[in-house]
């Protein structure tokens, strides 16, 4: 398994270029809804927030096993959550 370092700077980087883009598409495309750009820069900075939150505090953090497991989770929420707010940015026009 990873350490929580290199988690946490997944986490960063996956939601520095999901912001990233976000803003690209509002400079190139003059018509980008305000609304949805704001909820999904602040839809991925909060589910970022939330990710760090539960690295910092494992839940079982004395049994190696589960903490595994939970750690495993984590990273399948992140890649799922991430991957959904990417497409909501692709689709900003």
């Amino acid at each position: 398994m990873a350490s929580v370092r290199n988690l946490k700077k997944d986490i960063n980087y996956l939601a520095g270029e999901i912001v990233t883009e976000a803003y690209v598409r509002k400079i190139l495309f003059s018509g980008v809804d305000e609304e949805a750009f704001k909820k999904v820069v602040t839809d991925t900075l909060l589910f970022r927030s939330s990710l760090l939150k539960k690295i910092n505090h494992p839940a079982e953090a004395k049994d190696p096993q589960k903490v595994k497991k939970y750690f495993q989770e984590v990273r399948k929420e992140m890649y799922q959550k991430f991957s959904e707010l990417a497409n909501v940015v692709s689709e900003l026009k």
